[in-house]
């Protein structure tokens, strides 16, 4: 069963929240989606749970996704604002039982204060097949296209802590 398109804008978003991790060389973590087809790599974000604070949900989803614990980890600064994106129309309704039209989210920018071997993405909620470091300018040719708008947001929320 589908929605009229109409109906999509009823939905409320999903509240998000993200973590752009830099490590030593300004790199910036991503990893490869296991539920994906493509080559659609991200950033560590996710759900807000009720009554959480949309940091502590960043270093939650964080760590359920790296295995990196908040102690490896710095804040250099938050997302002045939320930022938004839209699923594909052909998406909404299938993902997250069909309650929201998108994602609402909270970025933070984290320097990682540890070493590789601290990341394990093998972990209890496994989201990704594989993770790597790559150059922020690199991240919106490396997300899915309907989160490539985001992303451009998210890069210049902190370029001027970047590089």
């Amino acid at each position: 069963m589908t929605m009229a398109a109409t109906d999509f804008t009823a939905l409320p978003y999903r509240p998000c929240a993200g973590v752009m991790l830099l490590n030593r060389e300004g790199k910036v973590f991503v990893g490869q989606r296991l539920d994906s087809t493509t080559e659609a790599w991200q950033m560590p974000q996710g759900g807000i749970e009720p009554g959480e604070d949309a940091e502590t949900a960043a270093l939650r989803e964080l760590g359920e996704e790296t295995g990196i614990a908040s102690d490896k980890v710095t804040l250099v600064a938050a997302a002045p604002d939320e930022l938004r994106y839209d699923l594909p129309d052909e998406l909404i309704g299938k993902l997250w039982g069909g309650r929201w039209r998108g994602q609402r989210q909270r970025w933070f920018l984290y320097r990682f204060t540890g070493d590789d071997t601290d990341i394990d993405i093998r972990t209890a909620h496994q989201e990704f097949r594989a993770w790597r470091w790559v150059a922020p300018t690199d991240l919106p040719a490396m997300i899915v296209p309907f989160k490539k708008a985001l992303y451009e947001q998210v890069l210049a929320a902190f370029a001027n802590r970047l590089g």
